[in-house]
């Protein structure tokens, strides 16, 4: 071995945890620090605790809580963007045919859906001014804004 170019070799140096448990180990420094060890570490204990170190897990609490709200406020934009209380009008149909359908008082989407729902295309094609192309343009305007056209209902 070539000589001064070894580290000094402590062979009773001090281990101290963070939990205040200390042994001694054979180490090229004198005394070591830990933030766990056996005595303390959720593995060996079997308790359920989290070693933050750094705040590393309260900047992933904080990452997880603004997720949860950007969630929440795009669900309710969804939400509000599908109410069946939203105006006829805001489907972007030509103005004729929105007044047609508000004359004949179907002023809110949820009225033309639950005339879709009582007798299908041919309850929207019996309003005088409404054409199969009127027709075709509400049904491609309510599903573009996620609206579902529902099959009428058959009572015999």
């Amino acid at each position: 071995m070539r000589e001064k170019i070894h580290p000094q070799w402590y062979p009773e140096a001090r281990v101290t945890c963070a939990c205040g448990n200390t042994w001694t180990v054979g180490a090229t420094v004198p005394e070591i620090r830990t933030d766990v060890c056996s005595a303390c570490h959720p593995f060996y204990t079997g308790e359920q605790r989290i070693v933050d170190t750094e705040g590393q897990v309260d900047r992933f609490m904080k990452r997880l809580q603004v997720r949860d709200k950007i969630l929440a406020q795009a669900q309710a934009r969804e939400q509000a963007r599908t109410s069946p209380d939203v105006p006829i009008a805001e489907l972007g149909l030509d103005k004729r045919y929105t007044n047609v359908y508000i004359e004949n008082g179907i002023s809110v989407i949820g009225d033309l859906l639950s005339r879709f729902a009582e007798g299908g295309d041919e309850a929207i094609l019996a309003i005088s001014g409404i054409g199969r192309k009127v027709l075709a343009d509400t049904k491609k305007a309510l599903r573009a804004r996620g609206y579902e056209i529902p099959e009428p209902s058959e009572t015999e």
